[in-house]
């Protein structure tokens, strides 16, 4: 779907512009089980160890996760100085979408491009293997 906006008004989310023309997509919120299934597949990568990210800590690579394989950054922004001019030496930094904002779509995307990447970095934990049968149950309840 495409909406115009032509007229201020409130909105949430995103600064719209008068006149300019956005694409909307119906959002669902996101399940708990979803939840459970992407924290649990974050923890069980980050003790396999079998991922290649320089992440500082557990919350580090966490962010970094939701930034390359999650939807994203959420925000872009330059650092300036006190006098808000940009600075020498350009600084640009991101501020990354939170989990509990992604919608149902994001949170299957995310999970399944997370999915994919642990079994390319080999992953064959017993726990990893636990969620995906849980996964596969969850998904064959539905369809019955």
């Amino acid at each position: 779907m495409r909406i115009r906006v032509i007229s201020e008004g409130q909105f949430t989310g995103d600064d719209l512009v008068t006149g300019e023309e956005y694409d909307c997509i119906p959002v669902e919120d996101g399940t708990n089980n979803q939840n459970r299934a992407w924290h649990s597949l974050l923890a069980e990568y980050w003790r396999s160890g079998c991922h290649s990210y320089s992440a500082r800590n557990f919350l580090h690579f966490r962010e970094k996760i939701k930034l390359y394989l999650g939807a994203g950054a959420e925000s872009y922004y330059s650092l300036v100085d006190d006098n808000g001019r940009p600075l020498e030496k350009p600084v640009v930094r991101y501020r990354v979408k939170s989990w509990a904002r992604y919608s149902k779509k994001e949170r299957k995307e995310s999970i399944d491009r997370l999915i994919a990447e642990m079994h390319q970095a080999q992953v064959q934990t017993v726990k990893f293997y636990e969620i995906l049968q849980g996964l596969e149950n969850n998904y064959l309840a539905r369809q019955a």
